[in-house]
């Protein structure tokens, strides 16, 4: 059975974190994308893969090239997963104020 990736695993990698970044604002060509990166065109790819495999990245053929945009709406996963701690940590940061607080 082959695992499917999740969108975890594909922003745990800054270089596919900067890719998001650039399509979040933009559709741009598969070279387009490798031209900012100081990476070969395969290691792109690559990363292209992972990130379409995860549902952020839709790649669609035009002619000859690919263009790629962002699909963002796998990030709410993130989003929720991430909120749990910040709620936590707020509780915490609070409580710790009040404390402070009741010893001044």
């Amino acid at each position: 059975m082959i695992a499917r990736r999740d969108v975890f695993q594909a922003i745990a990698d800054p270089t596919r974190r900067a890719i998001i970044g650039l399509l979040a604002h933009q559709t741009l060509t598969l070279n387009t994308i490798a031209d900012n990166f100081e990476i070969s065109q395969p290691a792109v790819s690559k990363h292209m893969r992972i990130l379409t495999e995860c549902g952020l990245v839709v790649m669609e053929k035009q002619g000859r090239e690919s263009h790629c945009r962002a699909s963002l709406q796998a990030l709410e996963e993130v989003a929720r997963w991430a909120e749990q701690y910040r709620i936590f940590w707020n509780n915490r940061l609070d409580a710790l104020e009040n404390l402070l607080n009741e010893d001044k």
